[in-house]
């Protein structure tokens, strides 16, 4: 019996709990899975199961040995398919995990355009707030946004994001700008619930100073979408990733604040488990997201253009007053 006949017979007994299952899916007698196992084990010298009667766990040997095994046979099926295939043309299914307002505004129209280019692809998405468990639900590629926390993850970079205080005019006539993080405790404040703390808004100044400023809840909610949307009707201040909140203060709905200071530190990542072979299919789509979004993404550069022509407006009303207290 051939090592890799063995690896692939120990791999599926795992998957499938029971070599009973593991029979019927290698199509072969649970008598020969059995045997497998038993040469595998007498070969490394090392016992990769424990097994009783009505249980099989690994050990820690067969632990490493089924991670290695999984890469391994993963590596040995994508080199077939490469010689069989041509490169360009991608096939079977993606399983992908995103935020809802990254997801819709942003994920979703460069997944249309990638299956365009590769029609022979199916693309499954999960498009919830919750943070899923990519290797318990069988999740190929997650988009994750803010301070990865999960070390067991692998993750790639795809796009920068900012966060920005903002609310709506309206509300600065009624309230005045805030001039310092701290103005914001006296202040409504909208809050992102899936954060371990929504009212405590994290701040750094320009010389790297830290500090959190906790505002006075007024609404707390699981989506961005909903709180931009409470802070356009004038309900309260603002603390969002700019892929939410871009157009809205582009077109004035909402204005921007505390620019001076950086809020959150995050960035967009595509995160797989190290278990997960990153497969042909898993690569060129990172690859064709950090492509589309760029350094500098489409809504950080609108966003950018709308922060200069407000320093360009305040300087100039800065100009004009001096001007006319020099008149005087």
């Amino acid at each position: 019996m051939s090592e890799i006949e063995e690896m692939r017979s120990f791999v599926q007994l795992v998957d499938s709990g029971t070599a009973t299952r593991a029979a019927e899916v290698r199509g072969v007698a649970i008598s020969a899975i059995s045997r497998r196992m038993k040469d595998l084990e007498e070969r490394l010298g090392v016992q990769l199961l424990k097994r009783t009667t009505r249980t099989m766990t690994l050990t820690e040997e067969g632990r490493m040995f089924y991670d290695r095994s999984v890469r391994l046979l993963a590596d040995l099926a994508e080199a077939e398919a490469e010689v069989t295939q041509r490169s360009s043309t991608l096939s079977g299914t993606l399983k992908i995990a995103a935020p809802v307002s990254f997801g819709v505004a942003h994920l979703a129209p460069v997944i249309a355009a990638f299956m365009h280019a590769h029609p022979q692809l199916s693309v499954k998405m999960d498009m919830s707030d919750r943070r899923v468990d990519l290797v318990e639900e069988g999740f190929d590629l997650a988009i994750r946004i803010g301070e990865l926390n999960d070390s067991s993850l692998i993750a790639r970079k795809i796009a920068v994001c900012r966060h920005v205080v903002c609310a709506a005019p309206a509300f600065f006539d009624k309230y005045g700008k805030p001039e310092h993080p701290n103005d914001l405790k006296d202040l409504p404040g909208l809050c992102y619930g899936n954060l371990s703390h929504p009212s405590q808004w994290p701040y750094a100044d320009k010389n790297g100073n830290k500090g959190v400023v906790e505002v006075a809840t007024k609404l707390e909610a699981t989506n961005g979408d909903a709180l931009r949307e409470a802070a356009i009707a004038g309900h309260g201040v603002l603390c969002e990733p700019s892929f939410i909140v871009h157009r809205a203060i582009d077109s004035g709905a909402l204005i921007p604040v505390l620019l001076d200071y950086k809020w959150h530190d995050m960035g967009v990542y595509a995160v797989y488990p190290p278990t997960r072979h990153l497969t042909t299919r898993i690569r060129m789509l990172i690859d064709f997201l950090i492509l589309r979004y760029g350094e500098n993404p489409y809504w950080e550069d609108c966003l950018d253009g709308t922060l200069r022509r407000i320093a360009a407006a305040d300087q100039g009303k800065a100009t004009s007053l001096s001007e006319s207290r020099q008149d005087a």
